[in-house]
């Protein structure tokens, strides 16, 4: 499967960008999820936003958080696939090519997410170790995990 890959920084998001990032997101964490939380949280004007279209229609996105943003190191959260193409390898793709511009536009160093229990593996493979003890975010269960630098 081909993807249109975009990386912006917020303030060069078009207003159609920023519409199908948030309802992609609203979609998959609040809906899908049944997850009620404040998802404009005042982080994503510090970010890089990546996003995986396919023709107009965002298919996946991660946001690329620089080192002091959120975590001590730089970090990808956000990270939502569109029920469309899970099991295509959409969401290896979107970390992988999250890790690729994080250190692209930050510079070398770990990178830390708080990644949901339920994927980890799948980060796990990318080259992230858990670190710390599973803990509940907004009733999901996360772990935190690194890369190596």
């Amino acid at each position: 499967m081909e993807f249109s890959i975009i990386v912006k920084p917020f303030n060069q998001l078009s207003p159609d960008q920023l519409y199908a990032i948030l309802r992609l997101r609203s979609e998959v964490f609040v809906v899908e999820q049944n997850c009620v939380f404040l998802d404009m949280d005042n982080r994503d004007q510090q970010c890089h936003h990546l996003m995986l279209f396919k023709a107009d229609e965002l298919m996946a996105y991660a946001r690329l958080i620089p080192a002091g943003a959120f975590y001590e190191e730089m970090s990808v959260g956000r990270v939502v696939t569109s029920p469309k193409v899970r099991g295509t390898g959409a969401g290896r793709l979107l970390m992988t090519k999250a890790m690729e511009q994080c250190r692209q536009l930050f510079g070398p160093g770990v990178i830390r997410i708080g990644a949901q229990m339920y994927i980890k593996n799948l980060y796990a493979s990318l080259g992230f170790t858990e670190t710390g003890e599973p803990y509940d975010e907004d009733g999901i269960m996360h772990i935190e995990m690194i890369t190596a630098d």
